[in-house]
């Protein structure tokens, strides 16, 4: 089991304390696959397409689309 955190995405002009979820592009029980896109964070200047870490399954998704997450908190599950 995998959890997979909301990343820290700041650069040297603006640091990112929180993202929005805007969109998962995988359900809870889809396969993912190490590098495949698995979902958008909107911060302060962009909406990004987050990669998976790990292969597996999405066995949870914590956080739901729209949710506003703190940079380290866990957002989902993979097995």
């Amino acid at each position: 089991m995998m959890f997979v955190f909301m990343p820290d995405m700041s650069t040297l002009d603006f640091v990112m304390e929180t993202g929005t979820i805007v969109k998962w592009l995988k359900k809870e029980g889809e396969s993912v696959e190490k590098g495949e896109s698995l979902l958008e964070v909107e911060t302060v200047k962009v909406v990004i397409e987050v990669k998976s870490l790990a292969s597996g399954r999405i066995s949870k998704i914590l956080a739901p689309e729209g949710a506003e997450v703190a940079v380290g908190e866990k957002i989902a599950i993979i097995e």
